[in-house]
């Protein structure tokens, strides 16, 4: 997965997460069968802590289509914690699966409810300097 342009929301906090997050997704594209429940588990802490800032964003702007986004946030995660559970239980192979999926729906994700909520806090006047302590 490479980072294009188009991801640059121009929230330089909000910009950063998603490279991290697209260093996880190609971690866990790249990783040896023995290694993809450490690489999806990895990818899954830092979905944890991305959604959770991007949720207080939300709730601190006032955006409005939060639980959309919110719900999002919750639907990757529940995926995410199943396909852990499968690997566990002997199925390496999903972690390659996911690596794909997950480009296609950051490239969506990133283009609609991101970029919403990048021109919301602007419009607004937020500042994303006021997020959690990591």
């Amino acid at each position: 997965m490479n980072w294009k342009e188009r991801y640059i929301l121009g929230c330089m906090p909000m910009d950063d997460m998603h490279k991290e997050f697209i260093d996880r997704v190609n971690a866990l594209a790249a990783a040896s069968d023995s290694l993809a429940l450490g690489a999806l588990e990895d990818l899954f802490e830092h979905s944890e802590r991305h959604f959770a800032q991007e949720n207080l964003w939300m709730r601190e702007s006032g955006f409005p289509p939060l639980q959309c986004h919110i719900d999002e946030h919750a639907r990757v995660q529940a995926s995410l914690q199943s396909i852990i559970q499968m690997v566990k239980k002997g199925n390496p192979g999903l972690g390659k699966i996911v690596a794909r999926e997950m480009e296609s729906w950051f490239d969506h994700h990133a283009a609609t409810m991101d970029t919403a909520l990048a021109r919301h806090m602007r419009h607004v006047g937020y500042s994303s300097r006021h997020q959690q302590d990591s």
